[in-house]
């Protein structure tokens, strides 16, 4: 294991004692050495099978299918919530509506004005899950940009979420590059952990490399080929915890 890796663990490890003492769970012994969240949206999981498989909570969706799609875990309903929580279970929010190649364009491509209305729908899902009023949503970015796409199209748009619901409550999920841009650009909020932004970070498109600031990193990506963890019947991601405030809910009431 490398230096890096080390120190990772050594923070989610730490990140899982915290995630269990505030949800009253136990330290899942299938994620001893790092605490993780699983994402999907095919359908919603029981929690009791979350559980069992060792992880400590969810990243669910505040947003909705897109259009000729119907996902069942998009958006997180209130009482799928109240089950999560019930089962000792942490959640984060995230929005992602438009894909690339997909029947809706991707979010980030609509500027100002889709960022005002992203994050006014967003927030209205987030709260009618009962999320918490000073948790943050994690907007996607869920393709490898340059930095003249993220000066032109991404900026203006996570400007528009800020303008809604504010900087603090404003995250953002994606490579390596757009995470470092967030933060540098100031339209992503801070955790309480300190050294840590608002910023999901995906293995795609980050070469080897985690961003230091990363309050959360999504190691593994369900695709054709090469299919995630199966949870509750259905293939997940799954995502390491790197700090002790990941924005879960239960930590922002």
């Amino acid at each position: 294991m490398s230096r890096r890796d080390a120190l990772r663990y050594a923070t989610a490890a730490s990140a899982l004692a915290v995630l269990s003492a505030a949800t009253g769970a136990r330290t899942p012994t299938a994620s001893a050495a790092a605490p993780t969240l699983i994402d999907y949206a095919m359908r919603q999981i029981p929690a009791q099978d979350i559980r069992a498989a060792g992880h400590s909570g969810v990243i669910n969706y505040v947003s909705t299918s897109r259009p000729g799609s119907s996902f069942g875990a998009k958006p997180i309903t209130l009482p799928y919530a109240k089950s999560l929580v019930a089962a000792g279970l942490v959640i984060v929010s995230n929005y992602q509506y438009g894909k690339p190649g997909g029947t809706a364009p991707s979010d980030f491509t609509r500027g100002y004005a889709g960022g005002v209305a992203d994050a006014r729908t967003g927030w209205a899902l987030h709260t009618a899950a009962g999320g918490g009023q000073s948790a943050p949503i994690f907007f996607s970015v869920d393709d490898d940009i340059d930095r003249e796409t993220w000066n032109r199209l991404a900026l203006p748009w996570f400007r528009g979420i800020n303008s809604v619901i504010g900087v603090q409550r404003t995250g953002i999920y994606a490579g390596i590059r757009p995470c470092q841009w967030a933060t540098a650009d100031g339209v992503i909020g801070r955790s309480r952990t300190p050294g840590k932004v608002w910023a999901w970070q995906t293995r795609s498109w980050s070469n080897g490399q985690i961003y230091p600031g990363a309050v959360l990193y999504q190691r593994i990506i369900d695709t054709a080929s090469n299919p995630g963890p199966v949870v509750g019947g259905i293939r997940v991601d799954v995502n390491d915890v790197l700090a002790q405030d990941c924005g879960q809910w239960n930590l922002h009431p």
